[in-house]
């Protein structure tokens, strides 16, 4: 890949989209963030996302707010309680309630048109479907399906300028993330993945608490944030 070429990074400040963020840069691309304040009662990962810009210095870093409480439907943007202690045989049955109706959708839309405006042919997304409760905006058909209906449906894709997304998170393990976290050096200790966080600790007990743990455990690596819970309660 030429260098400068340009991407627009999904960066909500977690362990994935960080990781994802780390790899468009080193792939030689001009990074531009998007962070979107949804209204998530996670919502410390907007400051992380902004800790993350600075740390890997990308210096274009647009955060958008787009309150979808109004829509509701999720555990992150209402009142629902968010499920905790959930083992992995349970994780695995059914899409969760934390799972947020067409977000993935939405942002995937915001970036398609903040990447036309600024002429980026690439949207970097940290989707994957090997440590998810089967999310449906996670899956290789919704994005080949995206990349499609962006291409019908913007100025850009209709003068032959066509729109790429790249997960390249989407069939590794938690573990193998980490790994290759490593290897780029990326600034775990400034990342947030917990779905319900006490204060600005994360809670331990959530899905992605879980998951996250599970696979710091699993590479052989100490994960740096700090917890409400001790490791392994």
């Amino acid at each position: 890949m030429a260098l400068n070429h340009r991407a627009v990074v999904l960066a909500s400040g977690g362990l994935d989209s960080t990781v994802t963020a780390a790899i468009a840069k080193q792939e030689g691309c001009e990074i531009f963030f998007l962070t979107i304040a949804y209204g998530q009662r996670h919502a410390v990962e907007v400051e992380r996302a902004r800790q993350v810009a600075a740390a890997l210095g990308v210096a274009n870093h647009l955060v958008m707010n787009l309150d979808l409480r109004a829509i509701g439907g999720s555990a992150l943007t209402g009142p629902a309680a968010v499920p905790k202690d959930r083992p992995s045989t349970e994780r695995n049955q059914t899409i969760p309630i934390t799972y947020v109706p067409g977000r993935n959708l939405i942002f995937l839309s915001i970036a398609a048109a903040h990447a036309e405006v600024m002429g980026a042919s690439l949207i970097y997304f940290g989707a994957n479907v090997l440590d998810y409760s089967g999310y449906p905006d996670c899956r290789p058909k919704f994005i080949h399906a995206f990349e499609a209906a962006v291409k019908e449906g913007t100025k850009a894709g209709m003068e032959g300028n066509q729109l790429h997304v790249r997960a390249p998170l989407l069939m590794l393990t938690k573990a193998d993330i980490i790994r290759r976290g490593v290897e780029l050096h990326v600034p775990f200790h400034l990342t947030h993945s917990c779905y319900d966080p006490v204060g600005d600790l994360a809670c331990g007990r959530c899905d992605s608490c879980v998951i996250r743990l599970e696979g710091f455990a699993t590479a052989g690596v100490v994960d740096p944030i700090a917890y409400a819970l001790p490791s392994g309660c």
